[in-house]
C-alpha cells in the first residue's frame, strides 16, 4: 500500500539577525499519514497550519481542497520518494487527497 507521509507547520525558521530560512521550525504542529491506492483524503489541516511537508514513497497525484478528489494525470503529480512544500490557508479546513 502506498503512502503519503504529511508534516504540517506554523511558521519557518528565523534566524538570529532576522533572516527567514526555507525550512519548518520545529516542531511541527501536527503529522499525517495517508495510505492510498484510490484517491484518499488526509484529515483537515491544524488551522494554524500555513504549508505542508509532504512526502511519498510511491508516484502519485494530489489536489488541496476542503473535500478534495485526487485523479490520475490530471492532479499534480509527486514522484516515488519526493518531498515537496506546499502553501496552504490559515483555518480553511483544507485537506490534501492522494492517488496512485
Amino acid at each position: 500500500m502506498a503512502i503519503l507521509f504529511i508534516t504540517e507547520y506554523a511558521e519557518e525558521q528565523i534566524g538570529p539577525a532576522g533572516r527567514v530560512g526555507q525550512m519548518g521550525l520545529e516542531p511541527p504542529i501536527a503529522e499525517q499519514i495517508v495510505t492510498f491506492t484510490s484517491s484518499s483524503q488526509s484529515s483537515a489541516f491544524n488551522s494554524k497550519t500555513r504549508f505542508v511537508r509532504l512526502h511519498t514513497d510511491t508516484n502519485c497525484f494530489l489536489v488541496f481542497g476542503t473535500n478534495p478528489t485526487a485523479v490520475t494525470n490530471t492532479s499534480g503529480r509527486l514522484a516515488q520518494n519526493q518531498t515537496e512544500y506546499r502553501g496552504v490557508p490559515l483555518n480553511a479546513s483544507f485537506k490534501v487527497a492522494v492517488t496512485t
